[in-house]
Protein backbone atom coordinates (compact mmCIF):
# COMPACT_ATOMS: atom_id res chain seq x y z
CA UNK A 1 0.00 0.00 0.00
CA UNK A 2 1.23 3.69 -0.76
CA UNK A 3 2.80 5.11 2.39
CA UNK A 4 1.05 8.08 2.49
CA UNK A 5 -2.54 5.89 2.12
CA UNK A 6 -1.51 3.83 5.29
CA UNK A 7 -0.85 6.63 7.30
CA UNK A 8 -3.85 8.34 6.86
CA UNK A 9 -5.66 5.31 7.36
CA UNK A 10 -3.59 4.32 10.66
CA UNK A 11 -4.48 8.02 11.36
CA UNK A 12 -8.48 7.71 11.35
CA UNK A 13 -7.83 3.98 12.60
CA UNK A 14 -6.47 5.64 16.08
CA UNK A 15 -8.64 8.21 15.58
CA UNK A 16 -11.66 5.54 16.11
CA UNK A 17 -10.03 3.85 18.95
CA UNK A 18 -9.78 6.76 21.19
CA UNK A 19 -13.80 7.83 19.97
CA UNK A 20 -15.03 4.13 20.25
CA UNK A 21 -12.95 2.95 22.81
CA UNK A 22 -11.62 5.45 24.73
CA UNK A 23 -8.38 5.13 24.18
CA UNK A 24 -5.36 4.69 21.73
CA UNK A 25 -3.92 1.80 20.01
CA UNK A 26 -1.52 -0.28 21.79
CA UNK A 27 -0.63 -4.23 21.59
CA UNK A 28 1.96 -5.32 24.41
CA UNK A 29 -0.53 -4.52 27.05
CA UNK A 30 -2.79 -7.19 25.23
CA UNK A 31 0.26 -9.85 25.76
CA UNK A 32 0.13 -8.75 30.05
CA UNK A 33 -3.34 -9.22 30.22
CA UNK A 34 -2.47 -13.44 28.66
CA UNK A 35 -0.11 -13.52 30.77
CA UNK A 36 -1.79 -12.04 34.19
CA UNK A 37 -4.68 -14.68 33.27
CA UNK A 38 -2.86 -17.37 33.15
CA UNK A 39 -1.08 -16.64 36.18
CA UNK A 40 -4.27 -16.48 37.84
CA UNK A 41 -5.29 -19.44 36.60
CA UNK A 42 -2.82 -21.83 37.40
CA UNK A 43 -1.45 -19.80 40.94
CA UNK A 44 -4.04 -18.02 42.09
CA UNK A 45 -2.38 -17.67 45.70
CA UNK A 46 0.65 -16.75 44.12
CA UNK A 47 -1.14 -13.84 41.75
CA UNK A 48 -3.49 -12.49 44.88
CA UNK A 49 -0.01 -12.34 46.91
CA UNK A 50 2.34 -10.85 43.97
CA UNK A 51 2.16 -7.06 43.52
CA UNK A 52 2.67 -7.16 40.08
CA UNK A 53 -0.43 -10.09 39.84
CA UNK A 54 -2.15 -8.50 42.73
CA UNK A 55 -4.27 -5.62 40.86
CA UNK A 56 -5.21 -7.99 38.26
CA UNK A 57 -6.28 -10.48 40.76
CA UNK A 58 -8.92 -8.00 42.71
CA UNK A 59 -10.52 -6.87 39.29
CA UNK A 60 -13.92 -8.20 38.46
CA UNK A 61 -13.49 -9.06 35.36
CA UNK A 62 -11.01 -11.21 33.42
CA UNK A 63 -7.85 -9.59 32.25
CA UNK A 64 -8.81 -11.85 29.09
CA UNK A 65 -11.64 -8.98 28.62
CA UNK A 66 -9.46 -6.52 27.86
CA UNK A 67 -10.14 -3.80 25.23
CA UNK A 68 -6.59 -4.60 23.88
CA UNK A 69 -6.63 -8.35 23.73
CA UNK A 70 -9.82 -7.90 21.29
CA UNK A 71 -7.97 -5.47 19.47
CA UNK A 72 -4.97 -8.02 18.84
CA UNK A 73 -7.56 -10.66 18.14
CA UNK A 74 -8.79 -8.54 15.53
CA UNK A 75 -5.19 -7.22 14.14
CA UNK A 76 -4.61 -10.85 14.16
CA UNK A 77 -8.11 -12.02 12.12
CA UNK A 78 -7.71 -8.59 9.60
CA UNK A 79 -4.27 -9.98 8.92
CA UNK A 80 -5.42 -13.04 7.75
CA UNK A 81 -8.54 -12.46 6.28
CA UNK A 82 -6.40 -9.61 4.00
CA UNK A 83 -3.66 -12.00 2.80
CA UNK A 84 -6.08 -15.00 2.09
CA UNK A 85 -8.24 -12.88 0.41
CA UNK A 86 -5.29 -11.12 -1.78
CA UNK A 87 -3.77 -14.18 -2.61
CA UNK A 88 -0.74 -13.84 -0.52
CA UNK A 89 -1.69 -16.35 2.59
CA UNK A 90 1.58 -18.37 2.20
CA UNK A 91 4.29 -19.91 4.44
CA UNK A 92 7.33 -17.85 3.57
CA UNK A 93 10.45 -16.71 5.82
CA UNK A 94 11.37 -12.99 4.03
CA UNK A 95 15.28 -13.23 4.59
CA UNK A 96 18.22 -12.13 2.73
CA UNK A 97 20.18 -14.23 0.48
CA UNK A 98 22.97 -14.36 2.84
CA UNK A 99 21.46 -15.62 6.22
CA UNK A 100 20.01 -18.96 6.63
CA UNK A 101 16.11 -19.60 7.06
CA UNK A 102 16.32 -20.72 10.62
CA UNK A 103 18.76 -18.09 11.73
CA UNK A 104 16.52 -15.69 10.25
CA UNK A 105 13.88 -17.43 12.40
CA UNK A 106 15.93 -17.26 15.82
CA UNK A 107 16.86 -13.64 15.12
CA UNK A 108 12.72 -13.04 15.01
CA UNK A 109 12.35 -14.52 18.26
CA UNK A 110 14.83 -12.93 20.20
CA UNK A 111 13.77 -9.44 18.22
CA UNK A 112 10.32 -9.88 19.83
CA UNK A 113 11.24 -10.61 22.88
CA UNK A 114 14.04 -7.49 23.34
CA UNK A 115 10.42 -5.55 22.10
CA UNK A 116 8.01 -7.25 24.50
CA UNK A 117 10.72 -6.40 27.54
CA UNK A 118 11.60 -2.24 25.68
CA UNK A 119 7.95 -2.03 25.58
CA UNK A 120 7.36 -3.00 29.39
CA UNK A 121 10.42 -0.91 30.55
CA UNK A 122 8.86 1.86 28.40
CA UNK A 123 5.62 1.43 29.67
CA UNK A 124 4.45 0.52 26.13
CA UNK A 125 4.63 -0.76 22.56
CA UNK A 126 5.33 1.48 19.59
CA UNK A 127 1.31 1.90 19.09
CA UNK A 128 0.65 2.78 22.40
CA UNK A 129 3.87 5.16 23.07
CA UNK A 130 4.75 6.55 20.45
CA UNK A 131 1.61 6.74 17.96
CA UNK A 132 -1.22 6.98 20.88
CA UNK A 133 1.39 9.09 22.57
CA UNK A 134 1.94 11.70 19.40
CA UNK A 135 -1.96 11.85 19.38
CA UNK A 136 -2.85 12.59 22.42
CA UNK A 137 0.32 15.48 21.81
CA UNK A 138 2.34 14.26 25.07
CA UNK A 139 6.06 14.89 24.92
CA UNK A 140 7.25 11.14 25.59
CA UNK A 141 5.38 10.20 22.83
CA UNK A 142 7.37 12.75 20.30
CA UNK A 143 10.56 11.32 21.94
CA UNK A 144 9.11 7.40 21.54
CA UNK A 145 8.79 8.01 18.52
CA UNK A 146 12.36 10.19 17.65
CA UNK A 147 13.90 7.28 19.31
CA UNK A 148 12.18 4.51 17.10
CA UNK A 149 12.81 5.81 14.11
CA UNK A 150 16.37 6.97 14.86
CA UNK A 151 17.28 3.51 16.25
CA UNK A 152 15.54 2.44 13.00
CA UNK A 153 17.76 4.51 10.61
CA UNK A 154 20.86 3.73 12.37
CA UNK A 155 20.67 -0.22 12.42
CA UNK A 156 19.36 0.44 8.88
CA UNK A 157 22.32 1.79 7.95
CA UNK A 158 24.80 -0.50 9.37
CA UNK A 159 23.16 -3.35 8.05
CA UNK A 160 23.15 -1.88 4.52
CA UNK A 161 27.11 -1.29 4.85
CA UNK A 162 27.39 -4.77 5.67
CA UNK A 163 29.44 -3.78 8.56
CA UNK A 164 27.83 -6.76 11.01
Amino acid sequence: MNPYIAGVLLGLVLTASFFLAGQGLGASGAAKSVVASTVLTVAPDYAKNSDFYGKYSHQKESPMRSWLVFEVLGVLLGGFISGAVSGRLTWKVERSPKITRRRRIIFAIIGGMLFGFGAQIAKGCTSGAALSGMASLALSGFIAMMAIFGTAFMFSFIFKKNWV
